[in-house]
């Protein structure tokens, strides 16, 4: 597994160096940054602003260091970091979840909500994400399992799972599988390893 948090096989695609580990990683455990025209860097977590890329391993404990020298260094010029650049980050990768999880919603490929959650999963549905909410309810999240060879995520929140699904709060998703459950998988992986939270699921050791 990556630092980011993404499992590495031989599909993982291309890799990049981190400049602050100097570990050569799959790009789906890295954030990619490049210089603005002011000399500032700034976050591309899309992937798709001009300029030459420099690669950090998705944690808060790699983005902090990058700050000491290594920005500059990697882009052989002074560069101004701005203040909160990992918050910033964040912020934009939880989007970039977010709007994932609204886009497989919007293709038929995504449920929430307790009982829509536990019948695809009791229903044999080729179930490719368990998602439950943070800040939800632990013992309630211990009642819906992962299915085999699935993936368990638990690094949004109830508000970011509800803004996904058009509600207030979302504490119970599911996504089927697809090339949109893979990419939400991706890019989950590099928001846990900032957010640094367990994310584990919750309903494993327990009786189901």
């Amino acid at each position: 597994m990556s630092r980011g948090g993404a499992h590495k096989t031989r599909d993982d695609g291309p890799e990049r160096r981190c400049i602050v580990t100097s570990e050569t990683a799959p790009k789906a455990g890295l954030v990619r940054f490049v210089v603005g025209p002011d000399g500032t860097v700034v976050p591309d977590v899309l992937e798709k602003l001009p300029g030459r890329g420099m690669y950090v391993t998705a944690t808060r404990a790699a983005l902090d260091a990058a700050k000491k020298g290594q920005f500059s260094r990697a882009a052989r010029q002074q560069v101004a970091v701005p203040d909160g650049l990992a918050d910033e980050v964040e912020r934009q990768m939880a989007r970039r979840v977010v709007d994932l999880v609204a886009m497989a919603r919007k293709a038929g490929l995504a449920v929430c909500g307790f009982e829509k959650v536990k019948g695809w999963l009791a229903g044999g549905a080729r179930v490719r994400v368990l998602m439950q909410a943070s800040d939800g309810s632990e013992r309630g999240k211990t009642k819906l399992w992962t299915p085999e060879g699935a993936r368990y995520f638990g690094c949004l929140t109830g508000a970011e799972l509800g803004l996904a699904f058009g509600r207030q709060s979302v504490i119970h998703g599911a996504l089927a599988a697809g090339g949109l459950s893979d990419r939400v998988v991706m890019e989950a992986a590099r928001l846990r390893g900032l957010r640094e939270i367990d994310d584990s699921d919750p309903a494993v050791g327990k009786d189901m």
